[in-house]
């Protein structure tokens, strides 16, 4: 059921606000840390996911989803910043929002359909793993204190809202574990260690690349694969929240959305993002339903690097660490070990599979695709019998057909023929079966020839008029022209 334009602003101001400013917190680290992954300076994260978030407030289609420069993302631009810098990344930002947002006008959020349930519980599960995984270097090995603060950031955002839910208990241990830390002053590593923050706005301005089609060709890779990972995370993770909040969400007008948003981002210095679902995890378990919530996760997280950016600096990483822990396994679908041991073994396979590869690669849109395929090789493989039986009934040898024929049933379907047969009535019912393909149509054409060699009558029934109309199209068994029947 939709939500009105006032629903999905002002129906959860309060719960939104806070929420929102929980995830503006967490944003920080994460866009820092993705920065430095593509190469670029700290802030180039920090603008993307500020315009990004606000932008998307406004032009997406999952109310309450939080969008932001992205590790997947980040990934991929690596090579572009190494090789040509950041004015050709900026172009290809621009680029990206271009072609999402041709995406979302070709309505290419129907390819959600082909995405099987065991591959969103796979992708579900390794960006759990990953997020996990993300955490590891911030404290493993650090030091005790490290170990003691995140523990205490897990204990108080599991405990306290059994007794008290009126302020988010991330928020509440990112404000009281930071003051702790300063006024004891601990040795825990910061928000700052990650890199340096400027305390200013984003300006617009054009990328400083030639207008050529020299340029074009170095983009374009980058662009497309950009835009087709964004769009295939955002989709995914709009249907994680869509599940999550019991709602629905206009899924070609979020892929347009994240066209826009990358679009405008790029003039004004910022990397392409796409939705978060650790972010957009956290914005739902603090309480964040709205618009207003990913509004103000972007607004506040500018408000918080320009005025309270000496304070931002000095949050413990432990903290933040902690929080993303939670929001690992509260991702994690704790119900796949039962999935594996109870749904078919193909589909567990499939799941299996999927998180492996993601993991693997650290790219969703690989172990998603892999997923994917997999899935329609065992599908093919599941209804691809055919079975043909053989009688003689009225002085007439009737073989009956039944199952989908197509290129992956033909073989069969051709070697359950008596090719010796000389001289005979030969009637071939096909009134349990369905013509799908020219591989079908090319298997029947051999049938027919062969039997027709030996001078035998051979009669087609029961073809549905799909099935005659696609073998009147494309058969060549015409000479002699055998006689087709559709009753």
């Amino acid at each position: 059921m939709k939500m009105s334009l006032r629903e999905q602003w002002f129906s959860n101001v309060r719960g939104d606000i806070l929420a929102g400013i929980v995830v503006a917190l967490a944003l920080i680290p994460e866009a820092i840390a993705f920065s430095i992954i593509a190469g670029v300076d700290p802030m180039v994260g920090l603008y993307a996911s500020f315009c990004i978030a606000v932008i998307i407030a406004f032009v997406g289609g999952r109310p309450g989803m939080i969008s932001a420069a992205t590790g997947a993302m980040a990934l991929l631009m690596v090579p572009l910043v190494k090789e040509h810098g950041l004015d050709y990344l900026l172009a290809a930002t621009i680029l990206t929002g271009i072609i999402q947002i041709v995406f979302g006008v070709l309505k290419v959020a129907k390819i959600m359909k082909f995405i099987p349930r065991a591959v969103m519980i796979g992708f579900v599960n390794a960006l759990a793993i990953l997020i996990f995984m993300a955490q590891v270097p911030h404290f493993v090995g650090i030091s005790t204190m490290t170990y003691v603060f995140v523990a205490i950031t897990l204990a108080i955002v599991y405990l306290l809202p059994r007794f008290f839910k009126t302020i988010p208990a991330p928020l509440i241990a990112i404000v009281v574990l930071t003051i702790a830390a300063i006024y004891l002053n601990f040795d825990l590593r910061t928000v700052g260690d990650l890199g340096a923050i400027q305390r200013s706005l984003p300006s617009f301005f054009l990328p400083n690349v030639p207008l050529n089609f020299e340029t074009l060709q170095i983009i374009f890779p980058y662009s497309l694969a950009l835009a087709i990972v964004g769009l295939l995370e955002s989709l995914l993770t709009a249907t994680i929240v869509d599940d999550m909040t019991g709602t629905e969400s206009e899924k070609n007008r979020e892929a347009r959305g994240q066209g826009i948003a990358n679009f405008i981002t790029g003039f004004f210095g910022g990397m392409a993002g796409c939705a978060m679902i650790g972010q957009s995890v956290i914005n739902v378990k603090s309480g964040g339903r709205g618009r207003l919530s990913t509004l103000v996760a972007g607004l506040f997280l500018m408000f918080l690097i320009i005025v309270l950016g000496n304070w931002v600096v000095q949050i413990p990483m432990p903290v933040l660490v902690g929080i993303m822990i939670m929001v690992s396994i509260g991702t994690f679908d704790w119900s796949s070990f039962t999935y594996i041991r109870k749904a078919p073994k193909a589909d567990a396979f499939v799941m299996l599979a999927t998180v492996s590869i993601v993991v693997a690669t650290h790219d969703l849109s690989i172990g998603v695709i892999a997923g994917v395929i997999l899935s329609a090789l065992f599908f093919v493989a599941k209804v691809s019998k055919i079975n043909v039986k053989q009688r003689l009934e009225s002085g007439k040898i009737v073989y009956t057909v039944k199952g989908p024929l197509f290129f992956a049933s033909v073989d069969h379907f051709i070697a359950s023929f008596d090719y010796e047969r000389n001289e005979q009535d030969i009637l071939i019912d096909f009134g349990s079966t369905q013509i799908w393909d020219d591989s079908a149509v090319g298997a029947i054409d051999k049938v027919m020839i062969r039997l027709l060699a030996n001078q035998n009558h051979v009669e087609m029934v029961g073809l549905n008029p799909e099935s005659k109309k696609l073998i009147d199209r494309l058969a060549i068994h015409n000479d002699p022209t055998p006689k087709i029947s559709t009753h």
